[in-house]
């Protein structure tokens, strides 16, 4: 499974890692994606989504029914 924040779309970046001599070598920054549970009280069952931390901060703040309703705007399915 690709590591992607499925609210965010957070995905890994992409790079040179330089040593002390300048030697360039390849290299990536992945996202921090936790795996994490909710309770959809509308519909009355948990959903699990790959998140990013930086995406739980975003449901502690707006709550988890907005932003399942953005996902579903934006056509992912949940």
């Amino acid at each position: 499974m690709p590591v992607r924040c499925q609210v965010t779309g957070k995905k890994p970046g992409y790079g040179n890692k330089v040593s002390h001599s300048n030697k360039r070598t390849r290299r990536r920054w992945m996202p921090n994606v936790q795996q994490r549970r909710y309770w959809l009280p509308s519909e009355g069952r948990w959903i699990r989504l790959r998140l990013s931390t930086k995406a739980m901060k975003t449901i502690d703040k707006r709550g988890i029914e907005s932003v399942v309703a953005e996902m579903r705007a934006r056509g992912e399915r949940v």
